[in-house]
């Protein structure tokens, strides 16, 4: 028995071997590289540009709030311009970071129809037209990185996040099925689940978030844009997945489903841990679900005593 489950991994690791030239991208250059990255007036999207532009790319930024783009045009030394323009004067793009992205909580019979289409405009769809504005000439010149910034709310979904998982989710999907049709031009796609990150967003949404929302977030740690930026940007130039942190490569691996592999090493990891991480899943969903039942015990209780009052 021990015999055919080697033979198995062996055969397993030369076929990964076999076929690792078709899945396996040429790593993107960033010294010279023009960088588009939207979303990048603050928090993950800022950090990124930096993290380029300190590797010697040329940084173009595109955000809506205006003050706050001034502000991040000062720290990267760079002015930000339109599509067209961007193409003209810096040259085609060589890689977009698709950034843009906002967050809102609530149970789900509270939000309205009209939250869940905002998130998806947002979202999703502010992730689509950048990536049509540049897919063409991409394909023209074979050559080209598209970065889709997703969320580990984008993985599994979390209480209070019906709206926003839903958003992070559709994200997935378009980087898995765009790769597909890419890959023959040489362009790649790199999706990025970060966690909880210390950015004015994060903030913002704490304060509306619902209490076993803001329970399930303490269970994990919150990281740094900086952190999170620099790990993103080193895998985007050759990766198809990019986590951060223990947590970050355990629901990687264990959501991996049918993305690509980019490496031999990839692939062997997520078969060999896999079974381990569901059972360490299996603890954390059980927290989780502890969570919202202490939450919904301690309300029933609350309202008696109101009543009674």
């Amino acid at each position: 028995m021990l015999l055919l489950a080697a033979a198995g991994l062996v055969a397993f690791v030369l076929l990964l071997y076999m076929v690792s030239p078709l899945i396996s991208p040429k790593p993107l250059a960033l010294p010279g590289a023009h960088v588009v990255v939207t979303g990048g007036s603050s928090g993950i999207g800022k950090c990124i540009a930096i993290e380029c532009f300190k590797q010697g790319a040329f940084i173009t930024l595109v955000a809506r709030n205006e003050d706050k783009l001034l502000q991040a045009k000062k720290e990267i030394e760079k002015h930000s311009i339109n599509d067209k323009q961007a193409q003209e004067k810096l040259g085609p793009v060589d890689m977009l970071v698709n950034c843009a992205g906002t967050s809102l909580s609530g149970k789900f019979e509270e939000l309205e129809v009209s939250s869940f289409e905002k998130l998806m405009s947002i979202n999703y769809l502010g992730s689509v037209y950048p990536s049509r504005a540049v897919i063409t000439t991409m394909k023209e010149r074979r050559v080209g990185r598209i970065v889709f910034v997703s969320s580990q709310a984008g993985q599994l979904g979390l209480f209070g996040f019906t709206a926003y998982s839903s958003s992070k989710f559709a994200i997935r999907g378009l980087a898995e099925a765009l790769q597909m049709e890419v890959k023959p031009y040489n362009v790649y796609v790199t999706v990025a689940y970060p966690p909880d990150t210390d950015t004015p967003g994060l903030a913002e949404e704490n304060k509306t978030k619902p209490l076993e929302t803001r329970l399930i977030s303490e269970t994990t740690a919150v990281c740094k844009p900086e952190q999170v930026a620099k790990q993103i940007v080193k895998d985007a130039v050759g990766n198809f997945n990019s986590s951060i942190g223990s947590d970050g490569y355990m629901l990687s691996s264990l959501t991996c489903g049918m993305a690509p592999v980019t490496s031999i090493t990839e692939g062997l990891q997520q078969v060999v841990t896999m079974g381990l991480f569901r059972i360490i899943a299996l603890f954390y969903l059980g927290s989780f679900d502890n969570i919202i039942r202490r939450c919904m015990v301690q309300k029933a209780e609350s309202e008696t005593v109101d009543k009674t009052a």
